[in-house]
């Protein structure tokens, strides 16, 4: 997997830090960890998201999409959800369609990382039963974030389309897939309107 650095946490060789430290520094690997997909589609390292620049972007459209549009769910749990849900890509990376991998070998190999970051963490078990619940789906919460999670890789292959990168059709045929409600779909509606022509 392509990033910008080593994960920092790697790097205490034996040093004793608290949980907490620990924690942060394996999280930090995300705002190094670029998206691959945008990686493998041709976009240069230098212009492309990091995985915590996508989670800010998943917590920011589903914050304000469950207070304006959807207000049967518990705000605090989206948030909480649509923070955590990236996290299991700290050790196993930012896995494309195009690796080949299977969704339930995809889902144990994040689980494991999860498990990693959050066993020694005084609320670990909470955080880790928070990814679980996202993974799973099997919340309302859940299902939404993973839908933004979807959306909001669309408003990023907008973006970079607005900004002259071309061939972003399979990220916004893959949104279309995964997003279902259609408040959601008709913001996917508004995207494309704005794809430029050709595409």
């Amino acid at each position: 997997m392509e990033s910008k650095g080593e994960i920092p946490a790697g790097n205490l060789q034996g040093e004793s830090v608290s949980p907490l430290v620990r924690a942060y520094l394996e999280f930090n690997h995300l705002k190094q960890l670029y998206r691959q997909g945008w990686l493998q589609r041709g976009l240069p390292p230098e212009r492309c998201e990091s995985v915590a620049e996508h989670t800010l972007g998943v917590v920011v459209l589903a914050w304000w999409l469950a207070e304006s549009r959807f207000p049967a769910l518990d705000v605090d749990r989206v948030l909480r959800l649509a923070l955590v849900h990236d996290f299991g890509e700290i050790y196993a990376g930012d896995f494309t369609p195009q690796d080949g991998i299977e969704p339930e070998e995809k889902s144990r190999v994040e689980g494991e990382a999860v498990r990693q970051v959050f066993e020694r963490l005084p609320q670990g078990d909470r955080y880790l039963a928070l990814w679980e619940e996202y993974e799973a789906g099997t919340s309302p919460e859940a299902r939404f974030v993973r839908q933004v999670d979807r959306l909001e890789m669309a408003f990023q292959a907008s973006v970079y389309e607005l900004q002259g990168f071309r061939e972003m059709d399979d990220f916004f045929a893959s949104a279309r897939r995964a997003v279902t409600e259609l408040e959601l779909r008709g913001l996917l509606d508004e995207l494309d309107d704005l794809r430029p022509a050709g595409n």
